[in-house]
């Protein structure tokens, strides 16, 4: 007797953003990456997405009202399931902040991530949030991780601090964790401490070593230019991040580091003609380990959050309220992600 294996849910997102146009043309366009997959959300929403993708000649993409995570597996290909959550408003103005939009995208996410605690789905993909909607909201985190990591440690019942997560941004030529992650600029520098060093690079290596099959030879980028050149351009790495990193090799970890941070992640780039150094670069704020995955190709970057008792993966990109409505916003990413999601739960 064939074992069906667990559903992926995937949220909405912000509804008046490109969320629901993108989980439509993945629908549409990648039915054998999409089986048993189905959509968390709103279905006029879900519905209205569908209208505006539909290209002249073809026929509009079917929409399937589901009650349950275990009927998605029976929707043919080319038909978005959905499960509608009691209470979601349809309709709402695209391209607009607003604390309606900002409440239903986060009702989706809690559900879904609910679900996966519960191992009803097999892990969850989630379409893009607007920040300042879930702020409107009231919703008291700032985006996705911060919110996962808040349900997980109150399924568990353990303190928030109790459930560290990391973000890992990754394709196919490049993957970066960070040490912190939607902080300003001023707190980023200040979390660079030997403890929060150490504890990334035991989740990274962890998270890793399940997805490769092996350890993974984890790099890490200095703070400073040339990685702070000897203590001629600041301190940080030889007071923090090289003890982090001597600590952890003493405790059987494959890292290298602190190497500066302008060629890093260079040579952990992996191509067909030139494969990289490394498995992942530890970076030690948001923009330093985003921007190298993303200028090598928005539709190709996957959000991976690693440290919690769920897989939770996410396209590389934002609501992108200009184009939302308009049937032109890249599904990419949205495919890699749920093609992420479905390796890491397996």
């Amino acid at each position: 007797m064939t074992t069906l294996l667990r559903p992926l849910a995937i949220t909405q997102g912000d509804p008046a953003g490109i969320g629901p146009e993108i989980i439509a043309k993945a629908f549409r366009d990648a039915p054998d990456d999409l089986q048993n997959c189905f959509a968390v959300g709103d279905v006029a929403t879900l519905r209205r997405a569908a209208q505006c993708i539909e290209r002249p000649g073809e026929p509009q993409l079917p929409v399937a009202l589901i009650a349950s995570p275990a009927e998605a597996h029976a929707v043919p290909p080319r038909c978005m399931p959905v499960l509608q959550l009691p209470g979601l408003p349809g309709g709402v103005p695209l391209g607009v902040i607003s604390a309606e939009a900002g409440r239903a995208a986060a009702q989706c996410v809690v559900w879904a991530a609910r679900a996966a605690l519960r191992a009803e789905v097999a892990g969850l993909v989630t379409a893009p949030l607007h920040k300042e909607s879930l702020h409107a909201a009231g919703v008291d985190y700032p985006g996705h991780t911060e919110l996962l990591q808040a349900e997980a440690a109150a399924h568990q019942g353990v303190a928030l601090q109790d459930m560290p997560v990391r973000m890992m941004l990754a394709s196919d030529e490049l993957r970066t964790v960070l040490v912190s992650i939607h902080v300003s600029l001023r707190d980023a520098l200040a979390a660079v401490t030997h403890e929060n060093v150490l504890q990334t690079l035991h989740i990274t290596h962890a998270a890793l070593q399940r997805s490769l099959g092996r350890v993974p030879h984890i790099a890490v980028a200095g703070l400073n230019p040339h990685a702070g050149e000897g203590g001629l351009f600041g301190r940080e790495e030889i007071e923090a991040i090289a003890p982090a990193i001597a600590a952890a090799r003493a405790q059987g970890l494959h890292v290298t580091g602190p190497l500066a941070p302008d060629t890093v992640f260079m040579r952990a780039r992996h191509t067909p003609a030139h494969p990289g150094e490394f498995d992942v670069v530890l970076a030690m704020y948001h923009d330093q380990g985003l921007i190298p995955v993303k200028y090598l190709g928005v539709d190709k970057g996957v959000n991976v959050t690693l440290g919690l008792p769920l897989v939770r993966t996410s396209p590389d990109h934002g609501t992108a309220f200009d184009i939302a409505g308009q049937g032109v916003a890249d599904a990419s990413s949205l495919i890699e992600a749920v093609r992420m999601a479905r390796k890491l739960s397996q």
